[in-house]
């Protein structure tokens, strides 16, 4: 075992297990959040711009956040999105595009209403009783875009999923940047005449574990790893030297 290419394969091998032990701490320090959120951070009202910016993604830690926010109702830009569900009741969302004084955009779901005429009912009074220029303040919760997917049934047009992108190539002009989280309100209202809209369901997210249990798995599977680089050396080597000793006192395995 300790002739020049064990040792050498000996080296190599304390290279790769230490590369395996870097990966498992590296695992074990996202495995636990050493500065989770406070319990009901999401519920305290903070604003937009605290939260998140035009185009960025949203931090996994303020999905649900509650926030408030000002800006216009575009008329022109009330759309529907199916596929929804309020309390175990299917239907579909009003959305519109808020367009906040930066000139950025951000989708709002406005409310739910179980049939598609009744959304489409209240696009058009929505889109009557919009003033480009009154100002609306909206408190809702923020969330990630659901992520665009292509129409389920005859018409193109179908939005099954919540995506301001998807939002974004049916919008009319957009002057500005556009927020890829969208608004759920809590205000089905919304700053405009009611039209017969109920208010969404949003409950505050669940609490995450501040362990995650998938990285300490990754963690001990690396060691794992390191320890199987030092077993495999020495079992080759092992071998090696087994045979070499059998060599030297004439053992043939063909007479064996």
């Amino acid at each position: 075992m300790l002739r020049p290419r064990w040792l050498a394969m000996l080296c190599f091998c304390l290279i790769v297990a230490g590369v395996f032990a870097w990966l498992g701490q590296w695992q074990l320090a996202r495995a636990v959040d050493l500065d989770p959120p406070a319990a009901g951070a999401t519920e305290e009202v903070v604003s937009l711009d605290d939260v998140v910016a035009p185009a960025q993604y949203l931090a996994e830690e303020f999905v649900g956040q509650r926030v408030d926010v000002s800006g216009a109702w575009d008329p022109d830009d009330f759309l529907v999105v199916s596929s929804r569900s309020n309390d175990d009741v299917d239907g579909f969302w009003v959305t519109g595009r808020l367009q906040l004084a930066d000139d950025s955009s951000l989708a709002v779901a406005i409310g739910f209403v179980e049939s598609r005429e009744q959304a489409d009912d209240a696009v058009a009074a929505l889109e009557t009783e919009a003033d480009p220029s009154a100002v609306v303040d909206l408190t809702g919760r923020i969330i990630s875009d659901e992520g665009p997917t292509p129409p389920t049934g005859d018409d193109p047009f179908d939005m099954p999923r919540m995506s301001p992108a998807a939002l974004l190539g049916q919008w009319d002009e957009v002057p500005g940047p556009t927020y890829r989280a969208f608004l759920a309100t809590l205000d089905p209202e919304a700053g405009i005449a009611e039209v017969g809209l109920d208010p969404i369901v949003s409950p505050a997210p669940e609490v995450a574990s501040p362990v995650n249990w998938l990285n300490i798995f990754y963690a001990v599977e690396w060691a794992v790893f390191a320890g199987f680089a030092f077993y495999l050396w020495y079992r080759l080597a092992k071998d090696a030297q087994q045979r070499e000793i059998e060599e030297m006192e004439g053992f043939d395995p063909d007479e064996a």
